[in-house]
């Protein structure tokens, strides 16, 4: 069956011919506009609309469709409608660009009809207001009003600056085919500039305006029922600015023939803090249990949690302060989460993972855990008893015990993963984990079961017999956590769109068996000294600063731009001007881009059971290198390399082998 989707370079290679062409599929934006009245009289008629998948960044000053350009022309639209395409059980978005032309746009409202299909089958949604967003039953389609971040500084955590190919494509000086840059600052096209950020969800905001020469991205989640017919569906994405409609948008959703599973094949691991949670909800870091804070608190945590459930992301959190567990088991409100009743209609969940549990439960997550001075005897009882709990209440959930985060001590974390590993009991089944090079596991620690590492570059001669060595061992597994580029995409909120789609991939090519963002909720940067970030305004989210550089803008120790905040605070208490008065979250699109990849992991692996050589083939063709495989140019220097990053940044490139690997499933 071929690809319903439009196929990738269809709509480019013909409007590349001539623009005049591409002009002719604008002019309907253009009358569209006037007839309307759109609100503003004479200056509508420079006023654009166009969509794409979400991939590719719109940075808010950006007016790509002025002019009829064809850069507008993309996979998902042909420059008059939306075409998109999704499996059952699946979330497929895209993003609608509002250009504002040359006259400010006030009162603008935007709504997206239900998608009628075959026969009387239809994908709808169910309007609700406030905290009721948070309740997903029946709403499988949601519209988020897209918030900006001033990019002022490259993030020192995801990628270095020696070989300008390793910094995010709109972030780049010019440079010599060997990576050697000239310019400064100024040079790269995103300094100073906003970038899509923030999912707020649209009835948070209503109607809204639009700055002249400014654009407003408005992003769609169409999430797919299992029970939903294969076949076309149709609606309508409207725009109005006052009482006036500015543009009615065609949108074509067409599911295909199979159905996505509720446990997903690229496992995950995010964590969620809670002292920064009570904080900015309730405005005490510790709450007591009981207080009105308290169960305040439970009930945002909770909808962390749906909220990563729904885009197939498993969460952890940690065992200490007032979160403490109650003996060697997880708290009470753990247990709605191990077992998927926190995901079922009874408490306001639909979506991927109905009924399923989280999957996962970290142990003392940091090397938290309370019994280190205990010795052997407490490591054996303290393990019989976790491990004891979980066999009888939640056997099917992945369990460790964190032993220690980012040390070197070796010598140390094997004492304490061999007494785990020579307890006679049942203790000895708890699995073990550190994050760690995975060689130095390996080599210096043989006793530990789960490695995580985390690196730009790395030397293949090294880590492939390491990985080697892991994959051979039954009881151990191999861990990748956070993103640095050229080895993956990075968290970076000035990375491309598609690095957060890359790195399941990457992870589905090289056998990591989970990917781990360290913290989800980083409000305080206590680590660089900054303190409490209002996340809402400030991109800048961890490490210190320091005199703005000519080459790298404001810097720092560890600068860094969104690390460790994927959701950002629907209250908050320390900058009330920011808060939205909501017990939730809402999402950043890095969360979502993150889903669409691993998303595309479950098409891979349906389509390996069909055709499991050409889906290896695209696979490679995709991500025809990861992780260590970029290799290094000095391996008695094993730190850099000189190489571009090896993935496409092309949203299209990416939809074309989604589309390939559906022709494959069907």
């Amino acid at each position: 069956m071929k690809s319903s989707v439009t196929p990738k370079l269809a709509a480019p290679r013909w409007c590349r011919i001539t623009e005049v062409i591409c002009a002719a599929l604008l002019v309907p934006l253009i009358s569209s506009a006037c007839k309307s009245g759109g609100g503003g009289g004479g200056g509508d008629v420079d006023a654009r609309v166009w969509v794409n998948d979400g991939g590719d960044k719109v940075m808010r000053h950006e007016n790509r469709a002025k002019g009829a350009s064809a850069s507008t022309i993309n996979s998902v639209w042909d420059g008059t409608r939306v075409r998109v395409f999704g499996a059952r059980n699946e979330t497929v978005s895209f993003n609608v660009i509002l250009e504002a032309g040359s006259a400010n746009r006030t009162g603008v409202s935007v709504s997206q009809s239900e998608l009628s299909g075959p026969g009387s089958a239809a994908i709808g949604t169910v309007a609700r207001t406030g905290d009721g967003v948070f309740n997903t039953v029946g709403r499988n389609i949601e519209l988020f009003f897209v918030r900006y971040l001033r990019i002022e500084g490259l993030s020192a955590l995801s990628y270095g600056t020696y070989d300008e190919r390793h910094v995010p494509s709109v972030m780049r000086r010019p440079f010599t085919g060997a990576g050697i840059a000239s310019g400064v600052w100024e040079d790269r096209a995103g300094a100073d500039k906003e970038f899509p950020e923030i999912a707020v969800p649209l009835e948070w905001v209503g109607a809204f305006d639009v700055a002249k020469n400014q654009n407003q991205s408005i992003w769609v989640d169409v999430t797919i029922p299992k029970g939903t017919p294969a076949g076309v569906y149709k609606g309508t994405f409207s725009i109005r600015v006052g009482s006036a409609l500015w543009r009615e948008v065609p949108v074509e959703l067409t599911v295909r023939g199979f159905t996505l599973p509720d446990v997903p094949t690229a496992k995950t691991m995010l964590y969620v803090g809670y002292p920064d949670l009570s904080r900015r909800y309730t405005g005490v870091t510790w709450p007591n249990n009981g207080t009105v804070e308290d169960q305040k608190v439970r009930r945002v945590r909770d909808r962390h949690f749906q909220m990563a459930h729904r885009h197939r992301i498993s969460v952890i959190d940690s065992d200490v302060g007032a979160a403490v567990s109650p003996g060697d088991r997880p708290r009470d409100e753990w247990l709605p989460r191990l077992n998927g009743s926190l995901y079922t209609a009874a408490s306001g969940y639909s979506g991927p993972g109905e009924n399923t549990g989280n999957g996962v439960y970290s142990i003392g997550t940091y090397g938290q855990w309370g019994w280190k001075a205990e010795g052997e005897p407490g490591m054996r009882a303290h393990t019989d008893a976790w491990a004891s709990w979980f066999a009888a209440n939640s056997p099917s959930t992945e369990t460790f015990l964190y032993l220690i985060d980012e040390s070197t001590n070796y010598a140390q974390t094997e004492q304490w993963a061999q007494w785990v590993a020579n307890n006679p009991g049942p203790g000895s089944a708890l699995k073990t984990f550190a994050t760690i090079h995975l060689p130095h596991a390996d080599d210096d620690v043989p006793s530990l079961n789960i490695a995580a590492s985390w690196f730009a570059i790395a030397d293949p001669a090294v880590w492939g017999p390491a990985k080697d060595s892991f994959d051979a061992d039954a009881s151990k597994r191999f861990m990748v956590y956070n993103g640095k580029r050229p080895a993956n995409g990075s968290f970076a909120t000035e990375d491309d769109g598609v690095a957060l789609r890359q790195v399941p991939w990457a992870q589905e090519k090289m056998g990591v068996h989970r990917w781990f963002f360290w913290e989800s909720t980083y409000y305080n940067d206590y680590q660089g000294g900054r303190g409490q970030t209002d996340v809402w305004n400030v991109a800048q989210t961890f490490g210190g600063t320091a005199p703005k550089s000519p080459i790298r803008g404001k810097t720092g120790w560890n600068y860094s731009n969104g690390d460790g905040v994927l959701f950002y605070p629907g209250t908050d208490t320390d900058f009330p001007g920011s808060s939205y008065g909501r017990e939730g979250p809402a999402a950043s699109l890095r969360l979502k881009h993150w889903r669409r990849g691993i998303q595309d992991v479950e098409y891979l692996a349906l389509a390996r059971a069909a055709d499991a050589v050409t889906t290896q083939e695209i696979l490679e063709r995709m991500v025809p290198k990861a992780l260590w495989e970029n290799g290094v140019d000095d391996p008695s220097d094993p730190t850099w390399k000189r190489t571009d990053i090896p993935w496409s940044i092309d949203p299209d490139d990416w939809e074309q082998a989604r589309a390939e690997l559906a022709d494959l499933i069907e």
